[in-house]
């Protein structure tokens, strides 16, 4: 979870730097939310499955202690950057380092806990995301706001950087020293779920595992990648919307929303978590998919009404379930692959997941954002209205999905839970 926290920060500081980026290189909205989204999704998606079927054979761990040390490394990267491209590449560097780290954790869980167990293991896993977007805000408005006055800060060997840049050095450097605390971790033994497939493993195994459950799998990855995008593109949009607005400062938004995503962010998933195993011990082997259902339809409401409201405390009171409700699921959705996909492709289905997960969610869910506030609206003032219009569509799409793939996912639980 620690590791989860830092690769968090590292990949959400940038929400809070919008202004002064545009600012100094002189760039769109349309652009922000490419470094934002897709320069870090494309890579990290692309290089998910390969590193996660290294995984499914090699010591995990050390898998994600190099990814770590890569992820730091390339956010301070960041820094260095003098223009769009540069920070671009810089982007591309923390997806390819991140993308080490949950496929291989997945798979270390779930060989750590019993499966009526793994909801709450993974939930409690999934909350280092939340703690760290919402250390993010607090502590990066609070760098931002420290730096924001100062012209220029003078290096050694790298010379004058700009308050912004040094954002990036403060909270990427910091990894290097837990990456070395992982690789004091234990990497557990692996546990062999089914006497079918006990041997079997590889990225065509898979393929075939999930053509023979097509139902049940595109239901997931579909449902939870519209859930994604939901949470990725108000997140991504939220402190430009309160700030332009609202006319808070940079300082101000992060506060305010850091605390938010740290409470409700917190007890969502863990509550959503509970409830998976609570229905999970009454035999329900659909458990994790109708949290899932639960999730999207409670978040219908609150995602076309956050952000289009003219007061300030109601925005930020409805911030509150919506947060709650699009993190609710998210310890359900990685247990849900587990579920329904033998031990020895656990990684490997992890990282199809993320890459369908966060090319959806990350890659276009805030450069969705954008392109109807550069293009549709035509007023960057209208930010909060883009954001309604991506969430409102995307949380009844994502609720249909898990309804119809419901009874499907229950089959193909059912059928490996008997076949252990």
């Amino acid at each position: 979870m620690i590791a989860y926290i830092n690769s968090f920060i590292d990949r959400t500081i940038l929400a809070l730097l919008v202004e002064p980026i545009r600012a100094d290189l002189g760039i769109t909205d349309t652009q922000i939310s490419l470094l934002h989204g897709f320069a870090f999704a494309i890579f990290y998606t692309l290089m998910g499955i390969p590193i996660a079927t290294l995984a499914d054979r090699k010591n995990r761990r050390n898998i994600i202690a190099i990814g770590m040390t890569f992820w730091s490394l390339a956010t301070a990267a960041c820094g260095l950057a003098r223009g769009f491209w540069s920070l671009f590449l810089a982007r591309v560097g923390v997806g390819v380092g991140e993308a080490a780290l949950s496929p291989a954790a997945y798979s270390m869980i779930a060989d750590s806990f019993p499966q009526e167990k793994l909801g709450r293991a993974l939930g409690i896993y999934s909350v280092g995301a939340f703690i760290g977007a919402g250390i993010a805000f607090i502590i990066g408005g609070l760098v931002v706001g420290l730096v924001a006055t100062a012209d220029a800060i003078m290096l050694p060997i790298i010379g004058a950087v700009k308050p912004w840049q040094m954002v990036f050095f403060i909270v990427g450097l910091p990894g290097l020293l837990l990456s070395a605390w992982v690789m004091t971790l234990r990497e557990p033994v692996r546990r062999v779920s089914t006497k079918a497939v006990q041997q079997q493993s590889g990225f065509r195994t898979l393929l075939v595992w999930m053509r023979l459950h097509w139902r049940a799998f595109t239901a997931h990855l579909a449902g939870f990648s519209l859930l994604g995008l939901l949470f990725n593109s108000t997140l991504a949009w939220m402190p430009t919307h309160m700030i332009r607005s609202f006319e808070l400062t940079a300082s101000q938004a992060g506060l305010w929303l850091g605390t938010i995503l740290l409470v409700f962010s917190t007890v969502g998933i863990l509550v959503g978590s509970f409830l998976s195993d609570w229905l999970s011990r009454r035999g329900r082997s659909d458990a994790t998919m109708l949290v899932g259902l639960i999730s999207a339809v409670c978040l219908v409401p609150f995602a076309f009404t956050a952000t289009t409201v003219s007061s300030l405390w109601l925005c930020l009171l409805l911030f509150c379930p919506l947060i709650f409700f699009s993190t609710f699921a998210w310890g359900a959705a990685a247990a849900a692959i587990q579920v329904i996909t033998p031990n020895r492709m656990r990684a490997t289905a992890s990282a199809i997941y993320l890459f369908f997960l966060n090319l959806i969610g990350i890659g276009f869910g805030p450069t969705l954002v954008a392109l109807c506030t550069d293009y549709l609206f035509r007023d960057d003032a209208a930010v909060g209205n883009s954001i309604a219009l991506v969430a409102g569509i995307s949380a009844p799409l994502a609720g249909l999905l898990f309804w119809w793939g419901l009874a499907s996912f229950r089959r193909t639980a059912e059928g490996l839970r008997n076949a252990a």
